[in-house]
């Protein structure tokens, strides 16, 4: 008896497990742009952003590994990574949210849904609320948003000498590719 009640239950949490469908991508690109205006440009792109998207409920987690983001400018990256973020402390960044309202009916054309989710960042957890748009393209979903962030939310302390050259609201691009998991 006590067999036919765990091979049920297996097969219950199986069946479950097997119809979520979920997409996902270890090639998400996200972007910042930390510059003002008369200085030079403070900005950085992440190619391997990992993203995993529930199409059944909406939910979603992304991790960006911090010293994955690539400057133009090398000391700019150096800097980045050791005085900042303090990658070697905090090596990565995750957001985990829910795209509201989401439906799968929606995938045939370009639809924007609001994203409501917590983002770490150094260990520090805030709420991010934004616009996020999904379409499907070639069996692909795009997930592209972006949204404004504070480096003081974060603990991340600027030097005198550099704080006005940093923009107190950095903008973050995001433009994921996902493919259904199989």
């Amino acid at each position: 008896m006590v067999r036919i009640t765990l091979l049920l239950a297996f097969t219950l949490f199986s069946s479950t497990i097997c119809n979520a469908q979920k997409y996902y991508t270890r090639s998400g690109v996200t972007e910042f742009k930390a510059s003002q205006e008369t200085f030079e440009p403070i900005e950085a792109i992440n190619k391997s952003a990992t993203a995993i998207f529930n199409i059944n409920t909406g939910e979603v987690v992304a991790q960006v590994f911090i010293a994955s983001f690539e400057f133009k400018n090398a000391l700019m990256q150096e800097h980045f990574n050791e005085n900042y973020m303090e990658s070697a402390l905090y090596p990565k960044a995750v957001f985990k949210g829910k795209i509201d309202n989401f439906s799968k009916d929606s995938l045939n054309k370009i639809s924007n849904f609001d994203l409501v989710g917590t983002l770490t960042i150094r260990g520090v957890e805030k709420v991010v609320k934004t616009k996020v748009t999904v379409k499907e393209d070639n069996k692909k979903l795009i997930i592209t948003t972006r949204f404004v962030v504070k480096p003081d939310d974060f603990n991340i302390k600027i030097p005198s000498i550099v704080k006005e050259k940093i923009a107190n609201k950095i903008q973050i691009n995001i433009k994921y590719e996902l493919v259904e998991k199989k």
